[in-house]
């Protein structure tokens, strides 16, 4: 007992030395005027938003991220209403079981799955698929009211690199959709292909910066130090490029990986996230940087 309060004790005492040492820089300012007054973030994807209660939870925050076939239109709108940027979650580089979409996009399932979320790689570069989500599956989100699409496992190309062209393409036909709506398109991770795609986003989140869930090991572990030094070099090349860019996290809830998660995150000029890898643990308040 005693050497885990020693060891909780040292967490503790590291993040605030490098919250000191690395102090916050000044972020830059996102192309997109809407996004430059974003302090706090929620990776809601756990979230269930039935209720008035869920509602008011998620309402502090300026940039929300939900499932984006869950949630009924009247809630969005609520949260909409209050003033909260709200983005609808969309995996791009994955088929689903669990979706009501998946029969349509069930023959273009790759062999290889992407087994700690129990889905299928897609066949991007057939244009079937192509077609299924951007003239169907993308409206029917965004027919929700969600200001735009958070899209995910846009990445999946640097495992499938026959799929990078196919990628591009749905990448380069959804910015066109929500951009001519005036809304906003969201990607994460990926850092090593999303160079050609850059100028189609308008934000970008890189999870797992400090903290990350081990599928094989079970339990939460902190990030190789060289792991994370990359991931925030990544946050601010894509900041500079005149993205909004956010960090989460993903913790067994104690407050010294928090804390460090957080610090890690603002030294990078992101803004932050912590919560548990099924994302349904939300901070007692919203998490933010201290003013610069």
């Amino acid at each position: 007992m005693r050497a885990r309060l020693a060891a909780w004790i040292l967490t503790l005492l590291v993040a605030c030395f490098w919250s000191l040492q690395a102090p916050t820089p000044a972020p830059a300012d996102p192309r997109d005027p809407r996004l430059a007054a974003v302090e706090s973030f929620a990776f809601a994807l756990g979230q269930d938003v039935d209720t008035d209660a869920e509602v008011a939870r998620l309402a502090p925050y300026d940039l929300i991220v939900l499932d984006g076939e869950i949630p009924p239109k009247a809630r969005v709108a609520q949260l909409r209403a209050g003033g909260s940027i709200v983005l609808g979650y969309l995996s791009v580089g994955t088929i689903e079981p669990y979706r009501s979409w998946y029969r349509a996009l069930k023959p273009y399932r790759l062999r290889d799955r992407f087994d700690e979320f129990d889905e299928f790689y897609a066949r991007v570069n057939a244009k079937g698929f192509r077609q299924v989500v951007a003239a169907r599956i993308a409206p029917r989100l965004l027919a929700k009211g969600f200001d735009g699409l958070f899209l995910d496992n846009t990445d999946m190309v640097e495992l499938h690199r026959r799929q990078r062209g196919g990628m591009r393409k749905l990448v380069r036909r959804l910015a066109r959709l929500v951009h001519r709506r005036g809304e906003l398109l969201f990607a994460q991770n990926g850092e090593r292909s999303i160079g050609p795609l850059l100028r189609f986003y308008d934000g970008w989140n890189r999870e797992d910066v400090t903290w990350t869930y081990s599928f094989k090991r079970r339990r939460y572990v902190r990030v190789p130090s060289a792991d994370t030094a990359a991931a925030q070099a990544a946050l601010r090349r894509i900041a500079a490029a005149g993205l909004l860019v956010t960090a989460s996290d993903y913790t067994a809830g104690d407050a010294a990986a928090e804390s460090e998660a957080v610090a890690n995150a603002c030294a990078a000029g992101a803004v932050p996230f912590v919560s548990d890898i099924a994302l349904r643990r939300l901070p007692a308040a919203p998490l933010a940087c201290p003013p610069v």
